[in-house]
């Protein structure tokens, strides 16, 4: 599967588009990471227990864009984008989303 932030793939065609491809994780701080990262808030620095929680959340909406896409039928997914939103307080929702195409 071709997944790109870009609205063309180089020597690929967009034959069709099949349409929106999307995949979400919800996400929660934990108290085990909040006393670290509490921590860390009062002598300064980058807060890695959320950095990390973070990146697994992206990683885990992407994945699942691409098994969306794959149910589609689709070849690549172009245009991807990845958007954060707050649910409540202490968790945040992470969307990956992007068009789902086929090519030749």
């Amino acid at each position: 599967m071709i997944v790109t932030t870009t609205e063309n793939i180089p020597n690929k065609e967009i034959t069709e588009i099949i349409g929106i491809a999307r995949g979400s994780t919800v996400r929660a701080r934990n108290i085990g990471r909040d006393i670290f990262a509490g921590l860390k808030n009062i002598v300064g620095g980058e807060i890695e227990e959320y950095t990390k929680l973070q990146a697994e959340a992206r990683e885990q909406a992407l994945q699942r864009m691409i098994e969306d896409a794959q149910k589609l039928n689709a070849d690549a997914i172009v245009n991807v984008r990845i958007a954060t939103s707050l649910i409540m307080q202490g968790a945040s929702e992470v969307m990956a989303y992007g068009t789902a195409v086929k090519t030749n």
